[in-house]
């Protein structure tokens, strides 16, 4: 078995990295900012049904400082890249995002390369594929790129960008016998581990403590078992080197679509989620009041479709339904208390 480092082992996709690689019998390695988080990674762990002991090891490490990346990454075969700032709000300069993902990504391939490293999978995101782009019909594959000449660019759409493509040309110019892959997901889904919620299900838990209505917006959805899933195989397939993977479960859901799943399969848990759409006139006076709103006014009515057909021809990648992955947010949420009584 190998050694693998997941970086940011504190969040979402790179706890649920983590028990499947323990799962598979891996030593597991895994950076936090403050060692402070052990307890609370643990914990998290322990919430998905494991007891790692000695099999996992803590290192402290930031996106933005050397100190601490030589220990982590020294005699790993592989590091997979899981942090990356995205906070809940617009940040007050784009730079805040982008810095720390852009030199995070250059980090850690630079010393997974130093040390030796086997390859490196990278999360980026489908931030990094479909914007910037006109309205289209054709879903978006990975043969795309998000168009960096868009003024309109929300910051963390650029950072997650910018931090990809910087990470190929590293490894176009200076990688040696680093490998790397990406994956690429959409909004992500699934069961939580802990109080520390992402974005998407933050949405979820939003939606079933209540909202006055359902904004017209849509997007592709992805079970975070599934993102995981997909990691480890890109990140030993041979024919994963020097690809990226699209990580979308099937068609783009609106959020009216994710509040009939959650009223048909979460009984009374459902009571307060909303089953009418808002006009988008409503959303947009929303947003003169509501940073948090205004990033998504640009997205109303935009429909981006993507295609998972490349993770599943040449990494046999089999991704749970939409609606598996919105009940399995839903469950967490009720089981861990983190909903209104």
């Amino acid at each position: 078995m190998s050694t693998v480092l997941v970086t940011g082992g504190s969040g979402f996709i790179g706890s649920h990295c983590i028990l499947q690689l323990l799962a598979q019998g891996h030593q597991v390695r895994t950076t936090v900012r403050s060692l402070k988080r052990e307890p609370d990674v643990r914990a998290m762990l322990k919430e998905g049904g494991a007891e790692p002991g000695e099999r996992l090891s803590f290192f402290a490490a930031d996106l933005v400082n050397d100190a601490g990346w030589h220990d982590a990454v020294a005699g790993c075969d592989y590091v997979l890249h899981v942090a990356s700032p995205f906070p809940a709000t617009t940040p007050q300069h784009e730079d805040e995002l982008i810095i720390p993902a852009r030199e995070g990504a250059l980090r850690a391939l630079r010393h997974a390369r130093d040390c030796g490293v086997k390859r490196v999978v990278l999360t980026s995101s489908f931030a990094a594929v479909g914007y910037g782009h006109p309205p289209r019909g054709v879903p978006f594959t990975e043969a795309d790129w998000t168009n960096l000449d868009d003024l309109s660019l929300p910051a963390y759409v650029k950072s997650k960008a910018i931090a990809e493509r910087a990470a190929w040309d590293f490894i176009a110019r200076e990688g040696e016998a680093l490998e790397l892959a990406v994956v690429n997901p959409v909004a992500v889904f699934g069961p939580v581990l802990g109080p520390d919620l992402s974005t998407s299900v933050y949405l979820v838990q939003r939606m079933m403590n209540g909202l006055p209505g359902c904004p017209r917006l849509y997007f592709g959805g992805v079970d975070v078992r599934d993102v995981a899933d997909l990691h480890l195989r890109a990140m030993t397939d041979p024919a994963a080197k020097g690809e990226r993977f699209l990580a979308i479960a099937g068609e783009c859901m609106s959020i009216l679509d994710i509040a009939n799943i959650l009223k048909a399969r979460m009984g009374d848990a459902a009571r307060r989620v909303p089953s009418r759409q808002l006009p988008d006139w409503v959303v947009r006076v929303g947003a003169l009041f509501d940073p948090g709103l205004r990033q998504l006014v640009p997205q109303l009515g935009m429909i981006k479709n993507a295609s998972n057909e490349k993770a599943r021809r040449v990494l046999g990648w089999t991704p749970r339904s939409n609606e598996e992955a919105i009940v399995g947010t839903a469950e967490s949420l009720l089981r861990l208390k983190l909903l209104k009584g």
